[in-house]
């Protein structure tokens, strides 16, 4: 059986679909918090099992032995561990054939503040003696296409990335990474460092904004404190306005950035350009 957490988020709902392109629906299983989001799965022959990481006794039976799992990381930041730790121990306890789980790109060596849970959550599964995978997913690209609108609305695109160099991927592209790991071979006890084929600093992002919406954009650097206070004022609340704030001062570092084309040969094909992910948000509207 292969086994997805999380599967009803953004990633998730694309590792699923790609799963269900290369085995058969009653070989995949969902656990999710919401059953009810999961609903179109059930109907084509997908299990579903309820899980709630801040319950470890909804884990129990959530996998069987010899199942290979994908623990997609948590998104309460701040609770990733702990929440991460029970689906281990959980996994161990099933006596599963394989755990992947999404990572960050250099998560044993990152200075951003996000790596930290990903490394405990890395060193974990490496004690629970459990065969793994190591996802080290870099930066997706719709990070900055899902807030096209207000770059073209404001005319600005502001942050704390300097001219350091940044290699994303679709979610897409990294989901398809996902599917080839669980369902190929060879890949027990690897780490994989996944980011785009081609990288792009913040003001040649805002260039091809501009070029392709034909509207002017400019990208405004800002201090590290400063750009946390500027998303603040928009609503996004202090911690994770210091979270994203802090992953553009790794990103000035050269910390998102990766030119191994892991990602590339795991998929079989070139990641997209980043320009292609622009010209999908501005077709979308």
């Amino acid at each position: 059986m292969f086994v997805v957490t999380g599967a009803t988020g953004k990633l998730g709902q694309f590792v699923v679909e790609g799963l269900l392109k290369k085995v058969p629906a009653d070989q995949v299983v969902v656990a999710v918090r919401n059953p009810d989001k999961a609903k179109a799965w059930a109907a084509r022959g997908v299990q579903v099992r309820k899980v709630d990481y801040d319950r470890p006794e909804t884990l129990n039976g959530a996998f069987g032995k010899g199942d290979t799992v994908l623990l997609i990381s948590a998104n309460e930041v701040g609770k990733r561990f702990p929440q991460h730790s029970v689906v281990i121990e959980a996994a161990k306890k099933a006596g599963v054939k394989l755990l992947a789980y999404t990572s960050i790109l250099f998560a044993d060596k990152s200075g951003l503040s996000l790596a930290g849970e990903h490394k405990a959550t890395e060193e974990a599964i490496r004690a629970s003696g459990i065969p793994y995978v190591f996802l080290r997913n870099g930066w997706y690209v719709e990070n900055y296409t899902e807030h096209v609108g207000p770059a073209l609305q404001y005319g600005v695109v502001q942050g704390s990335a300097k001219e350091g160099r940044v290699a994303t991927a679709t979610r897409q592209e990294y989901a398809d990474a996902a599917v080839a790991v669980l369902t190929g071979t060879g890949h027990e006890n690897q780490v994989y460092e996944l980011a785009g084929d081609a990288s792009f600093t913040l003001p040649e992002y805002v260039a091809e904004l501009s070029r392709q919406s034909g509207k002017p954009v400019k990208y405004v650097d800002l201090p590290v404190a400063e750009f946390s206070a500027a998303l603040q004022q928009v609503g996004v609340p202090k911690p994770f306005a210091d979270t994203l704030a802090d992953a553009d001062a790794g990103l000035s570092r050269g910390e998102l950035n990766d030119t191994s084309r892991t990602l590339s040969r795991l998929i079989g094909r070139p990641t997209a350009p980043f320009g292609n992910a622009i010209g999908a948000a501005l077709k979308q509207g």
